[in-house]
């Protein structure tokens, strides 16, 4: 037997046949093509049975002849459905209109809750968010994701330690962590000031102690700077040693620069693809096939569709698709010497405290070997040498 949900699809009748010559007129009917199916007798002159649309449309030839009455019971199938959706198209349009409102106010923004902020650092964020157009009444698929948001939260306001962003329903909820106030001066245990690595003082700054070297005099690593012992004999105490001394110290980076850097770069290619994914089936709906991109990097974004409070298995994806290229840079020889420099000097810095200084720098040796320019570098750094070093009554004595 066939497949009925195809007869379903164009069309199915229900015929019923009445007469002395029903069943000649059956036969008829198969002899002459017509499928049917569900043949029912009902009573002597009574027969009913099932058959497609198309055909019925062609059953008033044979029954002219046949001696038969023929009347059509009931009608099923797509068409019949579609016609009675057009007689109710106007509940059926109002019905949609309905769900698709919901659905769109569902994905739309409609509170942003931050907790944990002071007034003015909570203004600062709600400043930034209005920059990147998270606010009320806008589409959650126009804004950046959770992450995004967060991460450029964190990257523009300087007083966040860190942000969690959360979206729940309609709302985005932030909870922020500042950073912290300078904290109360702690109560220290006696302590005096002693050099961390040999140098030449420049300058100090002594708050509690009594200063043990001078300006321009040398001092190796781990002699005392500040003591913490004052006063003579009995009346002598012990305290905390606080304050800065200053000094020049020395670094030496030894740096290697190839002449010729390949890296890859962006060359202004990009494609946008938009789809909805259902669990891991994902179903395209704009942007079809695949770009004629010899090498590219995808970035995707995906936002969750929500209906009411329910999140629903579905996602909206948002991909764009940037072409990259292989490009290949090429330094002279006094280029790559300066590129070098730098490069040294930020491994310099990145051995240092935030305040120290770079006072002097000097090239010692330069080489040019293996395609590569190779310096060692001399640097002369201003920067605070005193920590603390505890002391205790036995050492006092």
């Amino acid at each position: 037997m066939k497949n009925l949900w195809m007869e379903y699809l164009f069309g199915i009748v229900t015929v019923k046949v009445s007469g002395k010559g029903m069943e000649r007129f059956i036969n008829v009917l198969i002899r002459n093509g017509f499928y049917i199916w569900k043949v029912k007798r009902h009573g002597t002159e009574t027969i009913t049975f099932k058959m497609r649309l198309e055909d019925a449309k062609k059953i008033r030839y044979f029954v002219r002849n046949s001696g038969c009455r023929v009347s059509f019971l009931r009608r099923t199938g797509m068409p019949f459905l579609f016609k009675r959706m057009l007689k109710n198209s106007g509940f059926l349009i109002g019905a949609g209109a309905f769900l698709i409102i919901i659905f769109v106010l569902s994905n739309v923004i409609w509170g942003i809750e931050i907790k944990g902020a002071k007034p003015a650092t909570e203004y600062q964020i709600r400043k930034e968010l209005d920059k990147m157009g998270v606010k009320i009444g806008k589409l959650q698929f126009s804004v950046k994701n959770v992450e995004g948001i967060q991460r450029q939260l964190t990257n523009n306001i300087g007083d966040l330690t860190w942000v969690g962003v959360e979206l729940k329903g309609t709302t985005y909820h932030l909870q922020v962590v500042e950073k912290n106030e300078p904290k109360k001066p702690e109560q220290l245990s006696p302590q005096n000031l002693v050099a961390k690595k040999k140098a030449i003082i420049v300058k100090r700054y002594i708050e509690e102690g009594q200063p043990m070297v001078d300006k321009n005099d040398h001092v190796e690593e781990g002699q005392l700077l500040v003591s913490g012992v004052i006063g003579e004999g009995e009346n002598s105490k012990m305290i905390a040693a606080k304050g800065e001394v200053w000094g020049e110290t020395w670094y030496m980076s030894h740096v290697e620069l190839p002449f010729e850097t390949s890296f890859k770069v962006y060359n202004g290619n990009e494609e946008q693809k938009h789809s909805l994914l259902f669990g891991k089936y994902e179903l395209p709906i704009w942007g079809f096939g695949k770009p004629d991109f010899k090498e590219s990097e995808t970035e995707t974004v995906e936002h969750k569709i929500h209906f009411l409070k329910w999140e629903l298995p579905i996602s909206y994806v948002h991909k764009t698709i940037r072409e990259r290229e292989e490009y290949t840079r090429n330094y002279t020889e006094k280029e790559a010497e300066e590129n070098a420099l730098e490069l040294a000097r930020k491994q310099i810095k990145s051995l240092l405290d935030e305040d120290a200084i770079i006072k002097d720098e000097k090239i010692l040796h330069k080489d040019n070997k293996n395609g590569k320019v190779i310096l060692d570098v001399h640097f002369k750094i201003i920067e605070n040498i005193a920590v603390g070093q505890p002391i205790s009554k036995e050492t006092h004595e």
